[in-house]
């Protein structure tokens, strides 16, 4: 059996020291609690980037799409980390996963004649789809409310979804390195006596085309990171791959999950 001596993880006296792994990681509020002691800011990164187009976004004088800059916090728990720019553009990457054609119920995020928040930004209502020859998505049109500069509409009307967002234009590509139990079994070992024969071999996800906001190539090695609505992820001694620490809850993901 696998043992975990250096760690109490509510341990009864005199009960055998073998504690399921999954405990190491159950309490996400506790992980905060260490990651938010040693420091941490907040930036917007895509891990599976999928293409927003914003019809009749602005050109320039030469033909170019007017490049926007917003000002957003780079800790909310901590208005002393101030503020950084980030540019915004009318073509955008967003996550795969926040764009439904045919949505199904309580899924408020992206899809056709719905109006979401593109964090900092403004109000967007997705128009239309295109498609590929064999009827993949390839991107989603929307139009863009430009009295929600900000993300807040002057009539006050609400959206059920804030979402973030790179500018395409303005976008870097990092490594994401997302991880998982290490160990299959609860116990590992407990059925052929060797822990190494329950290795989960898609304990590591590596992701090597996120799209992340330009302020992540200033980031020290080691420092903490939030993607927003992703997790807490360390910068690697190579600043251009980072891993996950601590994930966040996905409440959509979740619904998912209970429905499955």
């Amino acid at each position: 059996m696998l043992r975990l001596p250096f760690c109490n993880l509510g341990k009864r006296p005199n009960a055998e020291p073998v504690q399921d792994f999954g405990n190491a990681g159950s309490n996400p509020r506790n992980l905060c609690e260490v990651i938010t002691a040693i420091g941490w800011r907040l930036d917007l990164q895509v891990l599976h980037p999928f293409k927003l187009v914003l019809d009749g976004w602005p050109t320039d004088d030469d033909g170019n799409p007017v490049v926007e800059w917003f000002q957003l916090v780079n800790n909310p728990e901590n208005p002393d980390d101030g503020t950084r720019r980030v540019p915004f553009t009318g073509e955008l990457w967003i996550e795969a996963d926040d764009l439904r054609e045919d949505p199904p119920r309580k899924f408020f995020r992206l899809s056709p004649g719905r109006e979401v928040r593109l964090r900092g930004a403004y109000l967007v209502t997705a128009t239309d789809v295109v498609k590929s020859p064999d009827g993949t998505i390839t991107e989603v049109h929307a139009s863009y409310d430009p009295e929600s500069r900000g993300g807040t509409a002057p009539d006050g009307r609400k959206v059920k979804s804030t979402m973030h967002w790179v500018s395409a234009a303005h976008a870097i590509s990092v490594t994401a390195n997302l991880y998982d139990r290490l160990f299959s079994a609860e116990i590992p070992g407990s059925q052929t006596g060797e822990a190494l024969d329950d290795l989960n071999p898609h304990s590591r996800e590596t992701l090597t085309e996120v799209m992340a906001e330009p302020a992540l190539a200033n980031v020290a090695p080691g420092e903490v990171v939030q993607f927003e609505r992703l997790g807490y992820f360390a910068a690697d001694h190579d600043t251009a791959v980072f891993h996950r620490t601590v994930g966040l809850r996905d409440e959509w993901a979740q619904l998912q999950k209970r429905q499955a």
